[in-house]
C-alpha cells in the first residue's frame, strides 16, 4: 500500500517501505505530579488532543527517493505552517512538518563527483519528521 502525502491538491507517492520508526514511542496520556504543601502527593493526568510524531525514515536498502521527490518534499518543509494529508497504512492523517526536530531531510544514497548527477544516478535516504494535528471539532 503506497504511503502519500498531500499538500494543496498535489501528491507526493512516498516508498511504502519507509520504516515508521517511532510508531510505539508515543501515548496520548501526560501526567504531571509534585508534592502539596501538606506533603500529600498531587498527580493531574490528562489526554493529548494530538501532536503524536510520525517519523518515516528511509534506510540503505529501502525506501529510496528521487531527487525530484525530495525536491517537492524539501519545498513544502520551507513553508511554515503548512497543514497536509498523509495516508499510512490506509488511515488518512492531518500533518505538519516537525521543524523542531529538521522537519525533512535526506542525504545522498552515493556520493557522486560533480557532473555525475542526473534523474537515474540521483537517490536519496528520506526522513520526514511530522507532527499528526488534532481531528476538526464536531
Amino acid at each position: 500500500m503506497a504511503i502519500t502525502l498531500t499538500y494543496n491538491g498535489t501528491t507526493a507517492t512516498l516508498s511504502e517501505r519507509l520504516a515508521w520508526v517511532d510508531e510505539y514511542d508515543w501515548s496520548p496520556v501526560v501526567q504531571a505530579t509534585a508534592p502539596s504543601t501538606t506533603g500529600a502527593l498531587l498527580v493531574d493526568v490528562g489526554v493529548l488532543q494530538g501532536g503524536r510524531p510520525i517519523t518515516l525514515q528511509g534506510t540503505e536498502t529501502a525506501a529510496w527517493a528521487s531527487r525530484a521527490l525530495c525536491d517537492t518534499l524539501q519545498a513544502w518543509s520551507a513553508l511554515p505552517g503548512i497543514t497536509l494529508t498523509l495516508v499510512l497504512r490506509g488511515v488518512s492523517r492531518s500533518v505538519i512538518f516537525d521543524h523542531a526536530r529538521r522537519g525533512f531531510e535526506a542525504r545522498p544514497l552515493w556520493r557522486l563527483a560533480d557532473g555525475e548527477q542526473g534523474a537515474s544516478n540521483d537517490v536519496y535516504l528520506p526522513t520526514l519528521r511530522l507532527l499528526e494535528l488534532p481531528p476538526p471539532p464536531a
